[in-house]
C-alpha cells in the first residue's frame, strides 16, 4: 500500500513559492558494490562523483535497426498517435515523444527488462528496481525543439511523490550524436546539490508540454551557480551508444537546427525501496504513463 506523504519528511522542498536554493544532496550516490557487478569499481567511482557513465556501442547496430523500425511503426500508428502518451508537434504533425513504451511496445519491453540495463541500476540502486518511466524522443532536423535544463528527480519529487534520489536513467541512442544535432548535454558532480524551484507561470504554448515534462525549472542563477563549479559535457555518441545517470544530475539538450535528425529511447528505473508516495505538490498525481504506481520488480 502506498504511504501518504504526510506520514513522510520532505527533504526536498521545492514549488514553495520562495526562492531558489542550492541544497545539498541528503542521499547516497551509489548503493551496490562492485562485488554486485556488473561495473567495476572505478565506473562506480566515476558515477559517484560525476553522477553518470558512458558507454559506446551498448547496442549492436541490428538491435538498433529493430527499435528505430519500431519507434518509426509507432510514430506512424493512428490510435498511438491519438493517445494521450503521445507528443505531436501541433505546427508540424510530427512525433516528439511517446511515454510509457514498455508498456505499448513489445520490443521496448524487452530492452527494458534487458540485463544488460537492469542489472547496472540494481547495482547502483543496490535493490530490485521498477519501471518509472519509459519514453522515446525524436528530434526532426532544423526544426527540433529544445529541452532545458532540468533535474529529473525534482519533477519526479513534487509531481510523482519520489521521496529520495535513488533512481537512474538510461538513454540509448538511435541515432549519430554530434555536437550539432542536439545530444544531451550535462553538468558532471551536479547531481551532489539540489535545486530547489520556485513556482512558474508557464505560457499557453508551454503548458502542454510543461504537463508532460513537469515545470520544475531552475533559476538563470542556480545553472550560473553550477556550470561555473561542474562544467558542461556534451555528450556526442554513435547508434547504440548509452548514458546512465542520476536522477539528479542537472542536464538538458539544445534545439536541433541541422539537417540531421536525431532520436534517443530511455527507461527509467527506481528503488523498490523507495516507492513514491503522494505528489510532495499536494496535486493530483500524473498519468501511470508518467509516474507508474505498479512497483512490481523488473525480472
Amino acid at each position: 500500500m502506498t504511504q501518504s506523504s504526510e506520514k513522510i519528511a520532505d527533504v526536498y522542498p521545492t514549488r514553495t513559492g520562495g526562492e531558489f536554493l542550492l541544497m545539498p544532496r541528503e542521499d547516497f550516490v551509489v548503493h551496490g558494490t562492485a562485488d554486485d557487478g556488473p561495473l567495476d569499481e572505478p565506473e562506480l567511482e566515476d558515477f559517484a562523483a560525476n553522477g553518470y557513465l558512458t558507454f559506446d556501442e551498448f547496442l549492436s547496430p541490428a538491435e538498433v535497426a529493430e527499435l528505430g523500425d519500431e519507434f518509426e511503426r509507432m510514430s506512424c500508428d493512428p490510435e498511438i498517435l491519438a493517445q494521450d502518451s503521445t507528443i505531436v508537434e501541433p505546427s508540424r504533425e510530427e512525433v516528439r515523444s511517446i511515454f510509457g513504451v514498455h508498456r505499448t511496445s513489445e520490443v521496448f519491453r524487452d530492452v527494458a527488462h534487458d540485463p544488460r540495463l537492469v542489472d547496472r541500476a540494481r547495482q547502483i540502486l543496490g535493490s530490485d528496481v521498477y519501471i518509472h518511466q519509459s519514453g522515446a524522443n525524436s528530434k526532426p532536423g532544423l526544426t527540433g525543439d529544445d529541452v532545458y535544463w532540468h533535474s529529473d528527480f525534482e519533477t519526479w519529487h513534487a509531481e510523482d511523490g519520489m521521496p529520495r534520489m535513488r533512481a537512474v536513467s538510461f538513454t540509448i541512442s538511435l541515432s549519430e550524436f554530434h555536437s550539432f544535432n542536439s545530444p544531451l548535454m550535462i553538468m558532471p558532480g551536479s547531481h551532489t546539490t539540489y535545486v530547489s524551484c520556485g513556482d512558474i507561470v508557464p505560457t499557453q504554448e508551454e503548458k502542454a508540454l510543461l504537463d508532460m515534462h513537469g515545470s520544475g525549472t531552475p533559476s538563470p542563477a542556480a545553472l550560473a551557480q553550477l556550470a561555473d563549479r561542474h562544467g558542461i559535457e556534451v555528450l556526442e555518441g554513435v547508434p547504440g551508444s548509452a548514458v546512465l545517470f542520476d536522477c539528479n544530475s542537472m542536464h538538458g539538450s539544445g534545439g536541433n537546427i541541422s539537417p540531421y535528425p536525431s532520436s534517443t529511447l530511455y527507461f527509467v528505473y527506481n528503488s523498490v525501496e523507495n516507492e513514491p508516495v503522494e505528489p510532495f505538490t499536494g496535486k493530483p498525481r500524473r498519468p501511470e504513463y508518467l509516474g507508474a504506481r505498479d512497483f512490481t520488480p523488473v525480472p
